[in-house]
């Protein structure tokens, strides 16, 4: 399974006072998109969401996001190595997408680009 990079997901309170902050750590312009009632900004290597607490909380559980060359290996290693798979693998507009459960506890999200 090729890793080809992680991202970091943080949940914030007001996404446009936190937008211009990780714009200029990250040296680039964030790409923004809604899902599901959370409004969310994709800057470098982070990605920050906001929205009602009710849908925060469950994206809090999953401590990254991971993008993989292929989601469907990526499902069949996880599976191997131990994993629960919590949902997917599915198709979204950015990709196809899995979550996992590692052994210890740790839920990760799994994407690819090759929708």
């Amino acid at each position: 399974m090729d890793i080809l990079g992680a991202t970091l997901r943080i949940c914030v309170d007001d996404l446009e006072t936190a937008v211009p902050f990780y714009e200029r750590l990250a040296g680039s312009r964030a790409l923004r998109f809604e899902r599901g009632g959370v409004r969310a900004a994709a800057v470098g290597c982070f990605l920050l969401m906001s929205g009602p607490e009710s849908e925060l909380e469950a994206l809090r559980k999953v401590a990254a996001t991971i993008a993989v060359k292929d989601v469907e290996e990526a499902h069949r290693v996880l599976t191997e190595l131990g994993a629960h798979i919590v949902a997917g693998p599915v198709t979204t507009p950015g990709g196809r997408n899995l979550i996992a459960m590692h052994p210890d506890g740790t839920v990760y999200e799994y994407v690819d680009r090759n929708a």
